[in-house]
């Protein structure tokens, strides 16, 4: 879930200098199934690729996919990656249902610029798997336009061999 904490940086190009290493597999079949190079208002910050899993790398490019969709505001992308019961919780308290949230980004109250995955760490259990990271957003949510960075954890379930964002177990 992207809530957002605080501002840090309202300059743009603070967003860009937070880069301080992507990293990219060279060979093999995860390069043609993962195409993070495609998700271009997507950065990997502080992430080794080449020392995960198959599968570890098929939840981050989940990851990144609902990423790239959230700054596209393509809806359509967004209902096939995230589960049809999955709410949203901000940091208002407020929360929303997938189509509320959705209906946000689509109207542009929410607006993604870039979204920076930093330090991802990744676990795979069968078919779930949850990954902890910072977020670095470029966003302007409800008016209040900056570059925030949050801490989280965000989860998934294997459904007909595609990883699809979950609520929190405890949810």
């Amino acid at each position: 879930m992207f809530c957002l904490t605080s501002c840090e940086n309202n300059d743009e190009r603070s967003a860009i200098s937070m880069i301080s290493e992507t990293a990219t597999i060279e060979s093999g079949d995860n390069m043609k199934k993962n195409n993070f190079s495609a998700l271009t208002n997507v950065e990997l910050i502080n992430t080794d690729l080449g020392s995960m899993t198959d599968e570890q790398l098929s939840v981050l490019y989940a990851q990144a996919r609902y990423c790239q969709a959230m700054t596209d505001a393509d809806i359509d992308t967004l209902r096939v990656l995230v589960s049809e019961d999955m709410t949203y919780t901000h940091m208002s308290g407020m929360t929303q249902t997938r189509e509320e949230y959705f209906a946000d980004i689509a109207d542009g109250s929410l607006r993604y610029f870039t979204i920076g995955i930093d330090s991802p760490k990744i676990k795979v259990s069968g078919d779930t798997a949850t990954i902890t990271y910072t977020s670095v957003l470029n966003a302007n949510a409800y008016g209040a336009r900056g570059i925030y960075r949050m801490k989280g954890t965000h989860y998934y379930e294997k459904r007909d061999g595609e990883w699809i964002a979950v609520n929190s177990p405890d949810r």
